[in-house]
């Protein structure tokens, strides 16, 4: 990415189950569901969006080569993306073990998610 124009942050939980792509998928929608970059195409060389960039960097505490990329990008509606994984988040006891919602253990998987947008 030449020049990064916009940074948007989320937080995505998977409280029972142990699905990190799950919790990837949820801190990226968290990222972008409340923002709007009306202006972005200004700024886009050609004032395209397909000339725009996106970066997801995600911070994810286990499995990290178990995060389906292209679930990731999928979530992703404009652009050229990319997706970085790197060790980071949480996982922590839930408090819980439920067989029935396919839990392996008890705990519950935190993912972290930096949207970087630019071109």
């Amino acid at each position: 990415m030449e020049k990064m124009i916009f940074v948007e942050t989320g937080v995505g939980i998977d409280t029972h189950g142990q699905d990190v792509t799950k919790a990837a998928v949820r801190a990226v929608v968290n990222a972008i569901h409340y923002n709007s970059m009306p202006g972005i195409k200004d700024f886009l060389p050609e004032q395209s969006l397909h000339n725009m960039k996106v970066n997801v960097v995600l911070g994810v505490p286990t499995d990290t080569s178990e995060v389906d990329i292209d679930k990731i990008k999928a979530e992703i509606p404009y652009g050229t993306v990319t997706v970085d994984v790197v060790p980071g988040g949480l996982q922590t006891t839930s408090g819980i073990y439920l067989e029935e919602q396919q839990d392996k253990n008890d705990l519950m998987y935190i993912v972290n998610a930096a949207v970087q947008v630019g071109y």
